[in-house]
């Protein structure tokens, strides 16, 4: 079963969005990640920021990457679960952590949060509601 497949067969709560929005969404946020996030790194490769702030920009980046593969790859609700609120709590740390040296980027990744906060709930509750039906879709 392939991984479109798979997802479609999965129990959503009514509040979920189309899957068509994902991709607009996410490509809005990518630009806005490529800048914010490449300005953080540039200004630390500068030393104009401490690499320890830079730090929970790389984990967020590296957890928001993994979730496809954990999602779609291993079709592994649980497992996407636990790294969706890595990247969550990596994004809340970045925010906090660059602050006091780039406060626009923080507030510039507020869009990113909010659609994580509420992707965090949306694949918690698919989680959930799958946990019984995981072993019959496979």
């Amino acid at each position: 079963m392939d991984s479109s497949t798979w997802y479609a067969k999965l129990a959503k709560p009514r509040w979920a969005p189309p899957s068509w929005i994902f991709g607009p969404v996410w490509s809005v946020l990518y630009i806005v990640i490529f800048v914010s996030f490449g300005l953080v790194f540039f200004r630390a490769f500068q030393g104009e920021v401490p690499w320890l702030a830079a730090l929970p920009f790389g984990l967020n980046l590296l957890f928001n990457f993994l979730f496809t593969p954990l999602q779609f790859g291993l079709k592994s609700n649980s497992l996407a679960l636990a790294d969706i609120l890595l990247t969550w709590a990596a994004l809340v740390w970045a925010m906090a952590a660059i602050f006091p040296y780039m406060p626009w980027v923080a507030y510039v990744n507020i869009p990113y949060l909010l659609w994580v906060s509420f992707a965090t709930v949306l694949q918690g509750t698919i989680t959930y509601l799958n946990i019984n039906q995981q072993k019959e879709l496979e």
